[in-house]
């Protein structure tokens, strides 16, 4: 696989971004001592460059996709610029030593903002919807902007970065894919993504393809957890009913009741019923009944008074045998979610689902 990546590095060579020595990485990063996170790919680390600027320095894991999401992400990544894409400023490739440099976003993810309890950390509702426009140019530009169409498959509030000033960045191309700009149904040799984000398509054959309405509806579920500011599953909600939180705003926003939000000024629930609807549509259970990107910037830049509200979203088709075990165990606990909260699983309910 090293003989492998090497000659991609060579053939790519005149678009690829600042090749660094692993003796390098560890000088930006100090040797490795103010440690961000860590995640099924690897530990991030904090480090300064030369020029002063600030970095984060992704090392993966030596047996993560025997060097795929290394490729993946200098497939992708690598090649473009965008405000809301975070920039892939350089990369380490030395055997085993793999590494990959960012610009530091010194806001951290976004789940950190929009599920906490902390006051200094709490964004109002006009940063927020500010931020999901951003996140929505990013995942246009990346299905539209290039001379390919750069699926994500793994877009969610952990992998949306927020830099200094809250400019969102769609990061993490680990699981993401290019294709010709003309293919509108694509070939994956498994699922991708992260339960409760992944489209449904992915585990039912029999609704559609795979294509680029896949990150569309990890989009809207990333937009209703938004707009909520809470986990679209929840089993610690104080009505059985509230549990899996698009159905119930649906229900509430189609009978024209206020949807009730802690810390909500009058003049925000316009944009949170708007974030609701568009949120809707993105996650519809049939492909090609959820909008394209543009079409969902249309909307949410748009008048609420434009916006049809959507058919209310099912969760897999009535008629068709799941197609996969951990889809079954999805199904049938969002299924079971209005009797019974008990019967949810801790593994839809965290960040670290991935495929």
């Amino acid at each position: 696989m090293d003989e492998n990546i090497e000659e991609f590095l060579q053939a790519h060579n005149n678009f690829l971004p600042i090749r660094y020595s692993y003796s390098n990485i560890k000088k930006i990063t100090g040797n490795f001592k103010d440690k961000l996170g860590e995640g099924g790919y690897g530990s991030v680390y904090k480090g300064t460059l030369r020029s002063g600027n600030e970095v984060a320095i992704k090392i993966l894991k030596q047996f993560k996709a025997h060097g795929q999401d290394f490729i993946n992400e200098m497939a992708t990544i690598g090649r473009i610029h965008h405000v809301n894409v975070v920039q892939l400023i350089g990369f380490c490739f030395e055997g085993s030593k793999q590494a990959l440099v960012y610009d530091f976003m010194s806001n951290g993810s976004l789940d950190k903002h929009i599920f906490t309890k902390e006051e200094e950390k709490f964004l109002d509702y006009k940063k927020i919807y500010e931020i999901s426009l951003g996140v929505a140019k990013g995942i246009e530009y990346l299905h539209r902007g290039c001379d390919m169409q750069i699926l994500h498959f793994d877009i969610k509030p952990h992998n949306i970065l927020l830099d200094k000033n809250f400019t969102p960045k769609v990061s993490d191309f680990g699981l993401a894919k290019q294709y010709p700009i003309d293919h509108s149904i694509v070939s994956v040799t498994a699922a991708k993504g992260t339960l409760g984000y992944m489209a449904p398509e992915f585990f039912y054959k029999s609704i559609g393809g795979i294509s680029y309405k896949a990150d569309v509806y990890s989009f809207g579920m990333l937009l209703m957890e938004m707009a909520g500011r809470r986990k679209n599953v929840n089993a610690n909600v104080e009505h059985s009913s509230q549990i899996y939180f698009p159905l119930w705003v649906y229900d509430q926003v189609n009978e024209g009741k206020n949807v009730e939000m802690e810390k909500v000024v009058e003049e925000e629930r316009g944009v949170i019923k708007k974030m609701i609807i568009v949120a809707l549509w993105c996650i519809q259970l049939i492909p090609t009944h959820r909008p394209p990107m543009n079409k969902v910037l249309e909307m949410l830049e748009g008048d609420i008074e434009n916006i049809q509200m959507p058919p209310k979203p099912l969760l897999y088709p009535s008629d068709e045998p799941i197609d996969d075990d951990k889809a079954e165990m999805e199904s049938e606990t969002f299924s079971s979610s209005l009797r019974a909260p008990t019967i949810f699983s801790s593994f839809l309910l965290g960040d670290n689902n991935d495929i």
